[in-house]
Protein backbone atom coordinates (compact mmCIF):
# COMPACT_ATOMS: atom_id res chain seq x y z
CA UNK A 1 0.00 0.00 0.00
CA UNK A 2 2.86 2.43 0.70
CA UNK A 3 4.24 1.94 -2.81
CA UNK A 4 0.75 2.57 -4.15
CA UNK A 5 0.72 5.86 -2.23
CA UNK A 6 4.04 6.86 -3.79
CA UNK A 7 2.73 6.02 -7.26
CA UNK A 8 -0.46 8.00 -6.65
CA UNK A 9 1.62 11.04 -5.72
CA UNK A 10 3.91 10.57 -8.72
CA UNK A 11 1.03 10.26 -11.20
CA UNK A 12 -0.65 13.31 -9.67
CA UNK A 13 2.60 15.28 -9.91
CA UNK A 14 3.02 14.17 -13.51
CA UNK A 15 -0.46 15.47 -14.34
CA UNK A 16 0.40 18.87 -12.81
CA UNK A 17 3.67 18.90 -14.74
CA UNK A 18 1.84 18.42 -18.03
CA UNK A 19 -0.81 20.99 -17.18
CA UNK A 20 1.64 23.56 -15.82
CA UNK A 21 -0.33 23.79 -12.57
CA UNK A 22 0.07 23.20 -8.85
CA UNK A 23 -2.59 22.56 -6.22
CA UNK A 24 -3.45 25.60 -4.11
CA UNK A 25 -4.95 26.10 -0.67
CA UNK A 26 -8.37 27.69 -0.34
CA UNK A 27 -7.07 31.08 0.74
CA UNK A 28 -4.36 33.13 2.43
CA UNK A 29 -3.78 32.43 6.14
CA UNK A 30 -2.64 35.04 8.65
CA UNK A 31 -0.46 33.87 11.55
CA UNK A 32 0.00 36.34 14.42
CA UNK A 33 3.55 37.64 14.55
CA UNK A 34 3.38 37.30 18.33
CA UNK A 35 3.32 33.50 17.91
CA UNK A 36 7.03 33.66 17.07
CA UNK A 37 8.13 35.97 19.88
CA UNK A 38 5.83 35.50 22.89
CA UNK A 39 7.81 33.85 25.74
CA UNK A 40 4.66 32.50 27.40
CA UNK A 41 3.51 30.82 24.20
CA UNK A 42 7.01 29.42 23.76
CA UNK A 43 6.88 27.78 27.18
CA UNK A 44 3.50 26.30 26.25
CA UNK A 45 5.01 24.89 23.04
CA UNK A 46 7.80 23.24 25.01
CA UNK A 47 5.33 21.69 27.47
CA UNK A 48 2.48 20.74 25.14
CA UNK A 49 4.40 19.82 21.98
CA UNK A 50 8.05 19.02 22.62
CA UNK A 51 7.63 17.27 25.96
CA UNK A 52 4.62 15.14 25.11
CA UNK A 53 5.18 14.10 21.47
CA UNK A 54 7.62 11.53 20.06
CA UNK A 55 10.73 13.42 18.89
CA UNK A 56 13.41 12.22 16.51
CA UNK A 57 16.36 11.57 18.84
CA UNK A 58 18.70 9.75 16.45
CA UNK A 59 18.99 7.97 13.16
CA UNK A 60 19.08 4.18 13.40
CA UNK A 61 22.48 4.31 11.69
CA UNK A 62 23.90 6.14 14.73
CA UNK A 63 23.09 3.04 16.81
CA UNK A 64 24.37 0.49 14.34
CA UNK A 65 25.51 -2.22 16.78
CA UNK A 66 24.34 -3.55 20.13
CA UNK A 67 25.56 -1.32 23.00
CA UNK A 68 25.89 1.72 20.73
CA UNK A 69 24.41 4.75 22.43
CA UNK A 70 23.61 8.40 21.90
CA UNK A 71 23.30 10.94 24.69
CA UNK A 72 21.23 13.97 23.72
CA UNK A 73 19.12 16.72 25.27
CA UNK A 74 15.50 16.84 24.08
CA UNK A 75 13.57 19.97 25.01
CA UNK A 76 15.79 20.44 28.04
CA UNK A 77 15.55 16.79 29.12
CA UNK A 78 18.80 14.76 29.16
CA UNK A 79 18.15 11.48 27.32
CA UNK A 80 20.25 8.35 26.83
CA UNK A 81 19.35 6.14 23.85
CA UNK A 82 20.90 2.66 23.74
CA UNK A 83 20.66 -0.32 21.41
CA UNK A 84 20.47 -3.40 23.60
CA UNK A 85 22.10 -6.77 23.08
CA UNK A 86 18.74 -7.94 21.72
CA UNK A 87 18.86 -5.28 18.99
CA UNK A 88 16.04 -3.21 20.49
CA UNK A 89 16.44 0.53 21.03
CA UNK A 90 15.58 1.85 24.48
CA UNK A 91 15.68 5.31 26.01
CA UNK A 92 16.26 6.50 29.55
CA UNK A 93 16.23 9.70 31.51
CA UNK A 94 19.97 10.37 31.59
CA UNK A 95 19.90 11.31 35.27
CA UNK A 96 21.53 9.36 38.09
CA UNK A 97 19.06 8.07 40.65
CA UNK A 98 21.46 9.02 43.44
CA UNK A 99 21.76 12.82 43.24
CA UNK A 100 20.53 13.77 39.80
CA UNK A 101 23.82 14.13 37.92
CA UNK A 102 23.83 13.62 34.15
CA UNK A 103 25.36 10.16 33.72
CA UNK A 104 26.60 10.22 30.10
CA UNK A 105 27.89 13.39 28.38
CA UNK A 106 26.24 14.33 25.10
CA UNK A 107 27.59 12.42 22.12
CA UNK A 108 27.92 8.93 20.64
CA UNK A 109 29.75 5.84 21.76
CA UNK A 110 29.58 2.18 22.63
CA UNK A 111 29.57 0.89 26.18
CA UNK A 112 28.53 -2.07 28.30
CA UNK A 113 28.23 0.06 31.44
CA UNK A 114 27.51 3.72 32.16
CA UNK A 115 29.15 5.24 35.24
CA UNK A 116 28.00 8.49 36.80
CA UNK A 117 30.90 11.00 36.96
CA UNK A 118 29.78 12.31 40.36
CA UNK A 119 29.75 9.26 42.67
CA UNK A 120 30.46 6.38 40.26
CA UNK A 121 27.06 4.72 40.46
CA UNK A 122 26.95 2.39 37.46
CA UNK A 123 24.14 1.29 35.13
CA UNK A 124 23.99 -1.35 32.40
CA UNK A 125 22.57 -1.05 28.88
CA UNK A 126 19.16 -2.09 30.23
CA UNK A 127 19.19 0.89 32.61
CA UNK A 128 19.60 -1.29 35.70
CA UNK A 129 21.67 -0.06 38.62
CA UNK A 130 24.55 -2.56 38.83
CA UNK A 131 27.11 -0.76 40.96
CA UNK A 132 26.99 1.47 44.05
CA UNK A 133 30.23 2.90 45.38
CA UNK A 134 30.88 1.80 48.99
CA UNK A 135 27.51 0.14 49.07
CA UNK A 136 27.74 -1.16 52.65
CA UNK A 137 28.58 2.28 54.00
CA UNK A 138 25.85 3.91 51.88
CA UNK A 139 23.11 1.95 53.62
CA UNK A 140 20.14 -0.25 52.67
CA UNK A 141 19.03 0.36 49.10
CA UNK A 142 16.49 -1.32 46.84
CA UNK A 143 18.74 -1.52 43.78
CA UNK A 144 15.94 -2.79 41.53
CA UNK A 145 13.95 0.42 41.97
CA UNK A 146 16.87 2.79 41.40
CA UNK A 147 17.74 2.18 37.78
CA UNK A 148 17.59 4.82 35.07
CA UNK A 149 14.00 5.84 34.43
CA UNK A 150 12.70 4.50 31.12
CA UNK A 151 11.27 6.81 28.48
CA UNK A 152 8.86 5.80 25.68
CA UNK A 153 10.95 4.95 22.60
CA UNK A 154 10.35 3.39 19.20
CA UNK A 155 12.24 2.81 15.98
CA UNK A 156 10.49 3.40 12.67
CA UNK A 157 11.73 3.94 9.08
CA UNK A 158 15.36 4.30 10.16
CA UNK A 159 14.62 6.91 12.84
CA UNK A 160 14.57 6.60 16.63
CA UNK A 161 11.72 8.40 18.39
CA UNK A 162 11.69 9.28 22.09
CA UNK A 163 9.07 11.04 24.20
CA UNK A 164 10.97 13.07 26.85
CA UNK A 165 8.34 12.33 29.49
CA UNK A 166 8.09 8.91 31.19
CA UNK A 167 4.40 9.50 31.88
CA UNK A 168 3.47 9.72 28.20
CA UNK A 169 1.04 7.19 26.74
CA UNK A 170 1.14 8.36 23.11
CA UNK A 171 1.01 5.55 20.58
CA UNK A 172 3.85 5.99 18.05
CA UNK A 173 1.86 4.35 15.26
CA UNK A 174 -1.11 6.64 15.83
CA UNK A 175 1.24 9.63 15.93
CA UNK A 176 2.88 8.72 12.62
CA UNK A 177 -0.50 8.14 10.92
CA UNK A 178 1.03 5.66 8.45
CA UNK A 179 3.77 8.09 7.40
CA UNK A 180 6.54 5.71 8.46
CA UNK A 181 5.37 3.11 5.92
CA UNK A 182 5.96 5.56 3.08
CA UNK A 183 9.06 7.11 4.65
CA UNK A 184 10.59 3.65 4.89
CA UNK A 185 11.08 3.68 1.10
CA UNK A 186 13.90 6.20 1.59
CA UNK A 187 15.95 3.36 3.10
CA UNK A 188 17.30 5.38 6.03
CA UNK A 189 17.54 2.23 8.12
CA UNK A 190 20.00 0.75 5.63
CA UNK A 191 22.28 3.80 5.51
CA UNK A 192 25.73 4.55 6.93
CA UNK A 193 26.19 7.37 9.44
CA UNK A 194 28.85 9.62 7.88
CA UNK A 195 28.80 12.93 9.73
CA UNK A 196 27.08 15.44 11.97
CA UNK A 197 27.23 19.19 12.53
CA UNK A 198 25.18 21.88 14.26
CA UNK A 199 24.01 25.36 13.33
CA UNK A 200 22.40 28.04 15.51
CA UNK A 201 19.11 29.46 14.31
CA UNK A 202 16.01 31.53 15.14
CA UNK A 203 12.75 30.50 16.82
CA UNK A 204 12.00 26.89 15.93
CA UNK A 205 8.89 27.82 13.93
CA UNK A 206 10.77 30.36 11.80
CA UNK A 207 13.27 27.59 11.03
CA UNK A 208 10.59 24.95 10.39
CA UNK A 209 8.70 27.30 8.08
CA UNK A 210 11.75 27.28 5.81
CA UNK A 211 11.83 23.50 5.48
CA UNK A 212 8.26 23.55 4.18
CA UNK A 213 8.85 26.49 1.84
CA UNK A 214 9.91 26.08 -1.80
CA UNK A 215 8.69 29.59 -2.64
CA UNK A 216 12.01 31.12 -1.51
CA UNK A 217 14.39 28.70 -3.24
CA UNK A 218 15.32 30.57 -6.44
CA UNK A 219 15.36 33.90 -4.56
CA UNK A 220 17.25 33.38 -1.31
CA UNK A 221 19.47 30.63 -2.77
CA UNK A 222 20.07 32.20 -6.17
CA UNK A 223 23.85 32.15 -5.71
CA UNK A 224 24.07 28.56 -4.39
CA UNK A 225 21.58 26.07 -5.79
CA UNK A 226 18.22 27.82 -5.97
CA UNK A 227 18.21 28.26 -9.74
CA UNK A 228 18.20 24.48 -10.14
CA UNK A 229 14.98 24.10 -8.15
CA UNK A 230 11.35 25.00 -8.67
CA UNK A 231 9.60 27.44 -6.34
CA UNK A 232 6.33 25.53 -6.82
CA UNK A 233 5.30 23.12 -4.10
CA UNK A 234 2.96 20.14 -3.85
CA UNK A 235 2.15 19.01 -0.32
CA UNK A 236 1.04 15.64 1.02
CA UNK A 237 0.26 15.07 4.69
CA UNK A 238 -0.02 12.15 7.08
CA UNK A 239 -1.46 13.74 10.19
CA UNK A 240 0.98 16.60 10.99
CA UNK A 241 3.82 15.13 8.88
CA UNK A 242 4.36 16.43 5.35
CA UNK A 243 6.20 15.72 2.15
CA UNK A 244 7.00 18.66 -0.14
CA UNK A 245 7.65 17.99 -3.83
CA UNK A 246 7.45 19.92 -7.12
CA UNK A 247 6.24 19.45 -10.69
CA UNK A 248 9.10 17.61 -12.37
CA UNK A 249 9.55 17.21 -16.12
CA UNK A 250 11.91 14.31 -15.50
CA UNK A 251 8.86 12.22 -14.59
CA UNK A 252 7.66 12.38 -18.19
CA UNK A 253 10.22 9.75 -19.21
CA UNK A 254 8.57 7.19 -16.90
CA UNK A 255 4.98 7.82 -17.99
CA UNK A 256 4.64 4.69 -20.15
CA UNK A 257 6.31 2.39 -17.62
CA UNK A 258 4.32 0.01 -15.39
CA UNK A 259 4.16 1.21 -11.81
CA UNK A 260 6.63 -1.40 -10.55
CA UNK A 261 9.29 -0.21 -13.03
CA UNK A 262 9.42 3.39 -11.83
CA UNK A 263 12.79 4.10 -10.12
CA UNK A 264 12.46 4.60 -6.39
CA UNK A 265 14.53 7.79 -6.51
CA UNK A 266 11.89 9.40 -8.72
CA UNK A 267 9.13 8.37 -6.32
CA UNK A 268 10.83 9.65 -3.16
CA UNK A 269 12.20 13.00 -4.34
CA UNK A 270 11.43 16.11 -2.30
CA UNK A 271 11.67 17.12 1.34
CA UNK A 272 10.14 14.90 4.01
CA UNK A 273 9.28 16.52 7.33
CA UNK A 274 8.48 14.83 10.63
CA UNK A 275 6.48 17.05 13.00
CA UNK A 276 7.53 18.90 15.06
CA UNK A 277 11.29 19.08 14.47
CA UNK A 278 12.76 17.08 11.59
CA UNK A 279 13.36 17.52 7.88
CA UNK A 280 14.92 14.99 5.48
CA UNK A 281 16.42 15.95 2.11
CA UNK A 282 18.60 13.98 -0.29
CA UNK A 283 21.58 15.08 -2.41
CA UNK A 284 23.62 13.15 -5.00
CA UNK A 285 27.35 13.05 -4.22
CA UNK A 286 30.20 11.68 -6.34
CA UNK A 287 33.73 10.89 -5.23
CA UNK A 288 36.88 11.54 -7.26
CA UNK A 289 37.29 7.77 -7.65
CA UNK A 290 33.94 7.45 -9.47
CA UNK A 291 32.00 6.22 -6.43
CA UNK A 292 28.62 7.79 -5.77
CA UNK A 293 25.91 7.94 -3.14
CA UNK A 294 22.62 9.50 -2.24
CA UNK A 295 23.41 11.60 0.81
CA UNK A 296 20.55 12.29 3.20
CA UNK A 297 20.64 15.33 5.47
CA UNK A 298 18.40 14.75 8.49
CA UNK A 299 17.91 18.18 10.06
CA UNK A 300 16.64 18.01 13.62
CA UNK A 301 15.48 21.19 15.38
CA UNK A 302 16.03 21.73 19.09
CA UNK A 303 14.32 24.74 20.71
CA UNK A 304 16.78 27.07 22.42
CA UNK A 305 17.05 28.58 25.87
CA UNK A 306 14.64 31.34 24.87
CA UNK A 307 11.92 32.05 22.32
CA UNK A 308 14.35 33.63 19.83
CA UNK A 309 16.78 30.74 19.44
CA UNK A 310 17.14 27.16 18.33
CA UNK A 311 19.85 24.72 17.30
CA UNK A 312 19.63 22.45 14.29
CA UNK A 313 21.65 19.25 14.18
CA UNK A 314 22.39 18.05 10.66
CA UNK A 315 22.93 14.29 10.57
CA UNK A 316 24.27 12.84 7.32
CA UNK A 317 23.50 9.34 6.07
CA UNK A 318 24.96 7.65 3.00
CA UNK A 319 23.16 4.95 1.03
CA UNK A 320 26.51 3.21 0.44
CA UNK A 321 29.53 2.65 2.64
CA UNK A 322 31.83 5.45 1.47
CA UNK A 323 35.31 5.03 0.08
CA UNK A 324 37.89 7.57 1.32
CA UNK A 325 37.36 9.61 -1.84
CA UNK A 326 33.58 9.54 -1.43
CA UNK A 327 33.88 10.47 2.24
CA UNK A 328 35.94 13.51 1.25
CA UNK A 329 33.23 14.52 -1.24
CA UNK A 330 30.58 13.98 1.44
CA UNK A 331 32.44 16.26 3.85
CA UNK A 332 32.70 18.93 1.14
CA UNK A 333 28.93 18.67 0.61
CA UNK A 334 28.40 18.94 4.37
CA UNK A 335 30.42 22.17 4.49
CA UNK A 336 28.44 23.54 1.55
CA UNK A 337 25.08 22.72 3.17
CA UNK A 338 26.18 24.16 6.50
CA UNK A 339 27.02 27.41 4.75
CA UNK A 340 23.71 27.50 2.87
CA UNK A 341 21.64 26.96 6.01
CA UNK A 342 23.76 29.21 8.27
CA UNK A 343 24.46 32.10 5.88
CA UNK A 344 21.25 32.12 3.86
CA UNK A 345 18.32 30.38 5.59
CA UNK A 346 19.11 31.06 9.23
CA UNK A 347 20.74 34.45 8.69
CA UNK A 348 17.46 35.49 7.08
CA UNK A 349 15.48 33.78 9.85
CA UNK A 350 17.38 35.61 12.57
CA UNK A 351 16.64 38.93 10.86
CA UNK A 352 12.97 37.89 10.68
CA UNK A 353 13.09 37.12 14.39
CA UNK A 354 14.46 40.55 15.27
CA UNK A 355 11.96 42.30 13.01
CA UNK A 356 8.97 40.48 14.49
CA UNK A 357 10.23 41.15 18.03
CA UNK A 358 9.69 44.89 17.45
CA UNK A 359 5.95 44.25 17.71
CA UNK A 360 5.33 46.49 14.70
CA UNK A 361 4.05 43.71 12.47
CA UNK A 362 0.76 42.12 13.52
CA UNK A 363 0.71 39.12 11.19
CA UNK A 364 2.75 37.10 8.74
CA UNK A 365 1.12 35.60 5.66
CA UNK A 366 1.00 32.11 4.16
CA UNK A 367 -0.32 32.19 0.62
CA UNK A 368 -2.41 29.70 -1.29
CA UNK A 369 0.85 28.28 -2.64
CA UNK A 370 2.14 27.75 0.92
CA UNK A 371 -0.31 25.13 2.15
CA UNK A 372 2.42 23.30 4.06
CA UNK A 373 3.06 26.25 6.34
CA UNK A 374 -0.67 26.73 6.81
CA UNK A 375 -1.05 23.11 7.89
CA UNK A 376 2.00 23.25 10.19
CA UNK A 377 0.72 26.27 12.13
CA UNK A 378 -2.72 24.72 12.31
CA UNK A 379 -1.24 21.69 14.04
CA UNK A 380 0.72 23.86 16.48
CA UNK A 381 -2.48 25.69 17.43
CA UNK A 382 -4.40 22.42 17.74
CA UNK A 383 -1.85 20.91 20.12
CA UNK A 384 -1.67 24.03 22.27
CA UNK A 385 -5.45 23.91 22.60
CA UNK A 386 -5.33 20.30 23.88
CA UNK A 387 -4.87 20.57 27.65
CA UNK A 388 -1.94 18.98 29.42
CA UNK A 389 -2.84 15.48 30.52
CA UNK A 390 -5.46 15.09 27.79
CA UNK A 391 -5.36 12.06 25.52
CA UNK A 392 -3.98 12.99 22.10
CA UNK A 393 -4.83 9.71 20.39
CA UNK A 394 -7.85 11.17 18.64
CA UNK A 395 -5.82 14.01 17.14
CA UNK A 396 -3.51 11.63 15.31
CA UNK A 397 -6.12 9.14 14.19
CA UNK A 398 -5.62 10.08 10.54
CA UNK A 399 -4.97 6.76 8.77
CA UNK A 400 -5.15 8.11 5.21
CA UNK A 401 -2.85 10.55 3.51
CA UNK A 402 -4.31 13.99 2.84
CA UNK A 403 -3.30 14.82 -0.74
CA UNK A 404 -3.67 18.17 -2.32
CA UNK A 405 -5.86 17.77 -5.41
Amino acid sequence: MSHDALMHMARRTLAHTRAGTVPLADGIVKVPAANYVDPARYQAELALIFRRLPLVAAASAELHRPRDYRSIELAGVPVLVVRGDDGEVRAYLNVCSHRGAVVVPEGHGSARRFTCPYHAWTYDAAGCLVGVLDREEFGPLDVASHGLRALPAAERAGLVFVVPDPRSTIDIDAFLSGYDQVLDHLGLGRCWFVGQQAVAGPNWKVAYDGYLDFYHLPVLHKDTFGTELSNQAIYDAWGPHQRVSSPDERLLRFDALPDHDWPLAALTAGVWTVFPQTSIAGFPVKGSDGSATSLYMVSTLFPGADVASSTTQQTFLSTVEPTPALQAAIEAQMRFLLGVVRDEDYATGLRIQRALATGLRRNVLFGRNEAGGQRFHGWVDRLLAAPDGASLAGLFAVPEVAHQP
